[in-house]
Order: structure tokens, then sequence, then C-alpha cells
């Protein structure tokens, strides 16, 4: 038995929920979503919780029943109040700057990388902090990493992009022998 699967998922009173074979409708006020979920797992909505459910016993659908608790959990927390993730960018003369569609960043390259935004992420600049913001958890930590690895945090100055708050472990530079 999975201890997360068996939790009923409840439903806030703002986000409405349909399923349709094997797949799930999620409509919230931060946007929608359709996802599909595995073949192997049942899910009832009754009285506003859903309930999931292995549709045999195996160690895989096991393994899947949690998991798709997990998700459609984390699908119903996305379309009511959204995740983000936040990058920092480090180093004399590093910045970012939005056009359009697209995110150019000036990390120490001899030409601007152009990062292209993808459909439901948007993303906000302040001071050197970029913020990735949406409905999918599983696209804005994508996103986010997709950023932080244009210019990862250097090991010995530590320029470069970072999650806000990460700390980077400095090693030490190569010491000067003493003049003879």
């Amino acid at each position: 038995m999975s201890k997360i699967g068996k939790k009923p998922i409840e439903i806030p009173k703002e986000v409405s929920v349909e399923f349709k074979d094997d797949e799930i409708f999620i409509k919230g006020p931060k946007g929608e979503l359709k996802k599909k979920i595995p073949s192997e797992i049942n899910a009832e909505l009754k009285e506003g919780k859903i309930f999931l459910s292995p549709k045999f016993e195996a160690k895989k659908v096991k393994a899947l029943w949690g998991l798709t608790r997990s998700l459609i959990s984390n699908w119903i927390k996305g379309v009511s109040q959204g995740f983000e993730k936040k990058l920092e960018i480090q180093g004399i003369g590093y910045r970012a700057e939005l056009k359009g569609e697209s995110l150019f960043l000036y990390v120490g390259f001899s030409k601007p990388v152009e990062f292209k935004i993808p459909k439901g992420i948007k993303i906000s600049l302040e001071n050197n902090i970029i913020t990735v913001s949406g409905i999918d958890k599983e696209l804005v930590g994508q996103t986010a990493a997709n950023i932080r690895k244009i210019k990862e945090p250097d090991p010995y100055k530590g320029k470069g992009i970072r999650y806000l708050g990460e700390k980077i472990k400095l090693k030490p530079g190569k010491k000067v022998a003493a003049a003879k």
C-alpha cells in the first residue's frame, strides 16, 4: 500500500476538476491544465476530494499510485496559487534583459545568450533577480534549471547564475610561492 497514494486530494472551492478517459482537466484562477494520468490508476471524484486507487497489484503500479497523487496535488496547487523560482545573477557586468518572448543574458560571453521563454511561463526581472513563474511545477523548475545551466556559478569566484539563497562553496585559489 502506498502511504501517499491513500491520502485523498482536497479540491479548493475556486478549482474545478473533471475526468475523461485517462485525462484530467483542472481549471482555476491562474489558468487551466489538461494532463494524462496512468491507465493503471483509478481516479474518483467524491464530495470535493479526489480518491486514487490502483487497478491491480504490482510493484510498478504501487509506485505510480503515489506519484500520480503527488502530481495531481501539484497541478491543483498550480492552478490555484501558482509556482515560482528565483534566480540571481552575480558578476561584474552580468545582467539580463527581456525582449518580447526572449530573455537575453549578458554573462561574460562574447555575445548575449538568447533564451526562448516556453509557453505557460512568465519571466520578470528586478535588480539582477530573475523570477520564473507559472502553473506547472515541472515546467517552472525545468525552465529555471535551463537558465541556470547557461552560466553555472564559478567555483573560484562565485560568478554566474544561481538560485536565490543558494550557497556556493568556493575553492581556494593557487597559493603564491614566497620569493627567495
